[in-house]
This record gives C-alpha cells, sequence and structure tokens, in this order.
C-alpha cells in the first residue's frame, strides 16, 4: 500500500491512537537547567481535546518525569544513582501530572494517570486490566496519561525506554495507530532527507542511532522498536517531529508527516499480542527439522518428539520462546509442561508420556492454539 493511502485510508479514520512524547519535547533548557514547557503540553492538550470532539480517542504516553524533578531539586543532569534517580522521578510526576491537568482543565477533561512497570505487561491478568482500566478513563470523558513507573522500577522491571510502553500500550488496547512524537522530523536516510514509508524494518536498522537526549532515555532505535512491535501486530505507527504545529491532528488527518511504518498483513488479536509481542519468555525451546516445517508451513501443534533442546526454568502456562536448529526466532506460545517435565519427555511420543510422568498428559508442548509463529512467510 502506497504511503499516501496508508495514511489517508487507515490514519485518517482510526479512533484509537496512542501518542508518544519524549522528555526532549516536555522540557527547554534555561542555561543547563531544564523546565517543563508548559506551552508545549498546551498545545498537546488542544489537539487532543480536538480530536475527541470527533469521537477518537488518544492515550498519551507520557516522559518527562525525571527532568521536571531535576528541575524541582536544582539538579543539573539525570541521575545515575538508581535511589536518587527514583527520588527524582517521585517529585517530578506531580508535576508532570499537574501541568497536563492545568492543560486540559481548560477544556474541561479529566487527567487519570497510570504508572506501569514492565511485569503489568508480562501478566496475562494485569496486561487485560491496564486495556479496562484505559478503556473505562475514555467511557468517563478523561485523558489516560501512562508513564513508566520510575519510582519503584530497577532494571528487571523497567521497559527500557517509554516507547517500548507506548508499542505494549497500543497492542494491549488494539489501538488503531502508534503516533511516536520526537525531536526530528522522522526517521532520515543517509543525506538527511525523511523517509516516507517502512515497510520492512530490518532494511532500515542501519538508519537508526542508539543515542538519546540529556534528560530522556530513548533514541530512533527506540522508536524503530516499538513501531515494528506495532507493525508486527498488524497496526501502522508514524514516528514524526513533535515540534511541528499541530502534529497530531495534521498526521490523523492523513497528512504527508514524518515517516510511516506499514502494517502487517496479519492482524493480530488480544491474545496473539500479548504471546508474541508482549509477556517475556520464561524460557527457550530448540526444535528440529521436522517440528519446524510442522508448526511453520503446515500450522500444526508443537510436539515432545520434535523438542532438542530446553534452556530456562519455567512452569505450565508460560511464555516460550520456540527456535529453529539453525538458533532462528520461530514461535512463542504457551506451554502446557514445566522445564522439568519437558526434560523427561523432549523427543519422546506422546504415546510414552503416561509411563514417564506417572500421570495423564497432554499430547502437545504447545497447541496450536496456544501458538504464534512469529513470521507466518
Amino acid at each position: 500500500m502506497p504511503s499516501t493511502e496508508l495514511r489517508q485510508t487507515v490514519l485518517s479514520t482510526a479512533k484509537s491512537v496512542v501518542v508518544k512524547i519524549g522528555t526532549q519535547l516536555l522540557t527547554t533548557e534555561d542555561g543547563d537547567r531544564p523546565s517543563l514547557d508548559a506551552g508545549f503540553i498546551r498545545r498537546i492538550a488542544k489537539q487532543v481535546a480536538l480530536l475527541r470532539k470527533q469521537g477518537r480517542r488518544v492515550t498519551l504516553v507520557s516522559s518527562g518525569a525525571v527532568g521536571a524533578g531535576c528541575v524541582s531539586l536544582g539538579i543539573e543532569k539525570r541521575p545515575s544513582d538508581l535511589a536518587e534517580l527514583q527520588a527524582v522521578a517521585a517529585i517530578g510526576q506531580r508535576q508532570l501530572m499537574t501541568e497536563w491537568h492545568k492543560a486540559f482543565s481548560k477544556y474541561k477533561m479529566a487527567v487519570g494517570q497510570v504508572v506501569l512497570t514492565r511485569t503489568d505487561f508480562d501478566d496475562r491478568v494485569r496486561f487485560l486490566n491496564i486495556r479496562n482500566c484505559v478503556n473505562k478513563l475514555h467511557e468517563l470523558g478523561g485523558i489516560p496519561v501512562l508513564n513508566e513507573n520510575d519510582t519503584v522500577a530497577v532494571d528487571e522491571l523497567r521497559f527500557g525506554d517509554n516507547d517500548l510502553l507506548a508499542a505494549m500500550t497500543a497492542n494491549a488496547l488494539r489501538a488503531d495507530a502508534l503516533l511516536l512524537l520526537t525531536a526530528v522530523d522522522g526517521l532520515l536516510d543517509e543525506k538527511g532527507n525523511v523517509i516516507d514509508l517502512i515497510d520492512d524494518m530490518a532494511a532500515y536498522e542501519g538508519l537508526s542511532r542508539a543515542g538519546s537526549s540529556k534528560w530522556g532515555k530513548g533514541g530512533m532505535s527506540t522508536k524503530l522498536e516499538a513501531a515494528k512491535r506495532v507493525m508486527d501486530a498488524g497496526e501502522v505507527a508514524v514516528i514524526a517531529s513533535g515540534r511541528q504545529e499541530d502534529v497530531i491532528t495534521r498526521v490523523l488527518a492523513g497528512e504527508r508527516l514524518g515517516t510511516v511504518c506499514m502494517p502487517a498483513v496479519r492482524k493480530m488479536d488480544s491474545r496473539q499480542r500479548w504471546i508474541a509481542l508482549t509477556a517475556r519468555p520464561s524460557g527457550t525451546i530448540g526444535i528440529d527439522d521436522g517440528a519446524t516445517k510442522a508448526i511453520c508451513e503446515r500450522g500444526k501443534s508443537l510436539l515432545a518428539s520434535g523438542v532438542t533442546q530446553i534452556t530456562g526454568r519455567f512452569d505450565r502456562g508460560d511464555v516460550l520462546l520456540v527456535r529453529s536448529e539453525t538458533g532462528k526466532e520461530l514461535a512463542r506460545g504457551l506451554t502446557n509442561y514445566s522445564a522439568e517435565e519437558l526434560r523427561l519427555i523432549m523427543g519422546k511420543r506422546s504415546s510414552q508420556f503416561r509411563k514417564v510422568l506417572g500421570n495423564a498428559a497432554y499430547d502437545e508442548v504447545i497447541h496450536r492454539d496456544n501458538l504464534v509463529v512469529l513470521d507466518p512467510a
């Protein structure tokens, strides 16, 4: 699908949109010290309020808590000490939400704060609760503002950047589009020109940089990673400059701004998105060529007879990553067996399971209904 058609047929009709706004856009610097850009926040609120009148839902993912905390405490650079970072975020989060509240109060719209850690998305029940909470906020006329809970997050609880949080939120809500606002006009080619359309993310990864701003964590590489998660789910993502006037309303009117990322042909349902793109695998299993062909070409379940390798500690119902003999990531799915059980039956036929395990057993290690092939092609 050409870029113009994608923008006009998908973006201009999108009813549910997740917009991520980074620290670099939310803060300005006076010398070496940042300050929250209240004018920018008001401009975002104006656009969101206009879209609400059009019957469209906008969920905001807002960075800026650490930057705001640094303003209040007079700290001149982002803390590297974990405890200090958490303390700064605790102060900044309140200030950030105060600015969002002020901006939306002009339009008589309440703001609902939702702070999350990575494990909130790993657990299926909490994943569904996030979706239900955000949807209810919209139904009540509020504006959900999501952010990583920096006050408690440690490495194993972190998203790494709010770009990833935004992508997971978009997939949880099954939003029609993800808009990643940044300080540049989009993904740039070697000559500095904006790339209009991405249909194969692997072809453009070499153009990204892993750097971040002084007060934030992310860069273009995290935005491409986030965009790919949404593309793989079957939805559209756009990377555009937040400094463009009325950028949100213009992008959602189908105007040619930023870099648009084409969705995959397959559209995943909510459960598939959680299994394949959200929950972190608890373990990995390697399978032989026969099993690879069975699940990738013939749409079959994964049987123990095709399992050749197991790594990690996992229980029944956990998400597993499935790899081919060459190490390629093939699929993700929910296991019917724990790691200890699977080590006893790997390579065996299902008729042998009861004798080995001493109790009733499933025929499949991962049933087809609980298995998502990552690249159906």
